[in-house]
């Protein structure tokens, strides 16, 4: 039985697991650079990791074998043979036979393109005629006659087939933000490889919460809705052990339902999302219940452990009670949208006796804080951060709340930064959030963008995860945040059927970008100086709640030149009616 037949037939059933799979293909991409680093070996650089494999085109006469080296890591002007963790180096040797194309592929991971009865999802397979892919940005080959040449190589890199480059823009007054935005951006393209969301190269399989982060990302990056779609429909049929993973399909499902407004995708697979709400680990007291295995693994929290702030787990904690409480609200809407009244009633009781609950066991009015669980007094990020995106935290505790989280630092993953980030965006603190972002430490986005890395890693830092996978786009959180947020475009009512334009300024002079929507883009671009001035153009058949940012002592705002109405809320003038079309917007003294 030969290695290849085996490939095929995991490919085939991958096939069946897949059928309705986003298509993927292989785009030609030429090195940046060619350089000689010995006798018969040159080093290829190609800009960025893609997952892909090369394709040689020799010259004629050529003939014997070469070695071809396969890295994600570089050291001293070659690549990497010994790379931490499980950053990838690989080897392969073709031969040369004239002017013959020659595609030369690594061996094949086992871990990655085998079905692995350990893992709770098979592995996602590509397709076998592509020969195998790995993630690489540098090749050495070794044994090459002659001068290598732009014309005798190229990169065979794998994206999904719709991926539109210019579906999506950013830019703003701080350049690491714009290269932190870019890297993100980058992240999600170039993990659409599979055809759905995986976790990074290491075993290639689909997490909830890594396809949800995946999701609000290539929404706000891609025209594209299938993939998401296609990961949701894979995860629930091999769903992954986490306890709060189960109720990130609640929010797949959702944001599906707000962003194209389709109840027809929805309805068929409302029904089976009630057993994600853990209703099942309900007690008399109407909070989710821990049981010891539940406390000692299932109950994540954070990952990996060591990002969890020391939290304390108990029997009662705050974390999984925030998610089934968020899914239970989630999951009442949804059954309204379908006409399911009952049900919708039926959340609609069970919310507020478990918010009242959660309140009562966990939140300290003394301190305005969460402690971790019911038995402890430790209040760790994650015990705030995760109550405070979902809008849990009393109104007049949250801006305090706020500051305390700011105060904490990035003391969680690159996975609790998303919520930790949308908390603070949230309430007040844009420009803290920002300031974290950019933060001159190991523990923020920038420090990735100056390691050099061209997609995000899965935990901030080698030493916070030793076998990380430098290819994991749950670390992209600002391709969705800076849209979202910077520039302000969010759906308000399903299908963008009504924006949300709310920009925050997070310390900066100006933004400008391009936000995809199912309508079509949405471009902003704003400056801040004694005024704040916004233009917007909206997609046709979208009208939009515009909402600005008060700056000094203004006192009003102008549209096109013309004083209108508007009132204040907190920070912000919102202004009267719906936006549409193209508008220029002006806060300052009338």
């Amino acid at each position: 039985m030969t290695h290849k037949w085996i490939y095929s037939t995991l490919y085939l059933l991958a096939v069946a697991r897949l059928a309705a799979g986003a298509p993927t293909h292989l785009v030609d991409e030429k090195p940046v650079s060619i350089a000689h680093a010995a006798s018969g070996v040159f080093v290829v650089d190609f800009g960025r990791v893609a997952f892909g494999n090369i394709r040689l085109s020799p010259p004629a006469g050529a003939d014997g074998d070469v070695v071809v080296h396969f890295g994600e890591a570089f050291t001293k002007g070659r690549i990497n043979r010994e790379p931490p963790g499980t950053v990838r180096y690989n080897k392969t040797t073709v031969t040369l036979d004239g002017k013959k194309p020659v595609v030369a592929t690594p061996p094949a991971d086992k871990r990655n393109t085998e079905v692995n009865s350990s893992q709770h999802s098979p592995a996602i397979l590509t397709p076998p005629e592509w020969g195998v892919v790995l993630p690489f940005r540098w090749v050495e080959i070794e044994g090459w006659d002659g001068e290598l040449r732009p014309e005798h190589i190229v990169r065979q890199s794998a994206f999904a087939s719709t991926w539109d480059d210019d579906a999506a823009s950013f830019k703003s007054s701080d350049e690491m933000l714009n290269q932190i935005w870019e890297l993100s951006r980058y992240s999600i393209k170039a993990t659409t490889f599979a055809g759905i969301y995986v976790d990074g190269d290491r075993e290639r399989i689909p997490y909830e919460a890594d396809a949800h982060l995946n999701q609000l990302s290539q929404y706000y990056t891609d025209n594209d809705i299938q993939m998401a779609r296609d990961t949701f429909d894979h995860l629930m049929k091999h769903p992954t052990w986490p306890t709060e993973w189960a109720p990130f399909m609640v929010f797949m499902a959702y944001a599906d339902w707000m962003h194209t407004g389709d109840a027809t995708w929805l309805a068929p697979r409302y029904e089976s999302l009630k057993g994600k709400l853990l209703l099942e680990r309900v007690g008399e007291d109407g909070l989710v219940a821990s049981n010891e295995k539940q406390v000692k693994r299932d109950d994540i929290v954070d990952w990996p452990p060591n990002e969890r702030d020391g939290y304390v787990f108990t029997s009662r904690n705050t974390v999984m009670n925030a998610f089934h409480l968020q899914a239970m609200k989630l999951m009442g809407k949804m059954a309204h949208v379908l006409g399911r009244d009952n049900e919708a009633a039926d959340f609609e009781l069970k919310v507020p006796a478990t918010y009242a609950a959660f309140q009562q066991t966990f939140f300290d009015s003394e301190t305005g804080l969460y402690k971790d669980g019911i038995g402890t007094e430790h209040r760790s990020l994650h015990a705030n951060l995760f109550p405070l995106a979902f809008g849990l935290v009393p109104e007049g505790s949250r801006v305090k709340m706020a500051e305390w989280l700011v105060s904490r630092g990035m003391k969680g993953s690159v996975y609790a930064a998303q919520y930790l980030m949308e908390g603070l965006f949230e309430n007040g603190a844009d420009r803290q959030a920002v300031e974290l972002m950019t933060a001159e430490n190991e523990r923020s986005w920038r420090h990735m963008v100056e390691s050099g890395t061209t997609i995000t890693w899965e935990a901030w830092d080698q030493k916070y995860k030793p076998n990380q996978d430098w290819n994991h786009a749950w670390g992209a959180g600002p391709a969705n945040l800076l849209p979202r947020y910077i520039l302000g475009a969010r759906p308000l009512t399903p299908g963008w059927e009504t924006a949300l334009i709310r920009p925050s300024t997070g310390g900066l002079a100006f933004a400008k970008g391009k936000v995809p929507t199912p309508r079509g883009p949405i471009f902003i671009d704003w400056g801040k100086s004694d005024t704040f001035t916004l233009s917007v153009t909206l997609p046709e058949g979208m009208g939009a709640r515009v909402e600005l940012p008060m700056v000094g002592t203004s006192s009003g705002v102008f549209r096109d030149g013309r004083p209108i109405k508007a009132k204040r809320a907190g920070d912000r003038w919102v202004v009267d009616g719906e936006a549409k079309g193209t508008a220029i917007f002006e806060v300052r003294r009338k």
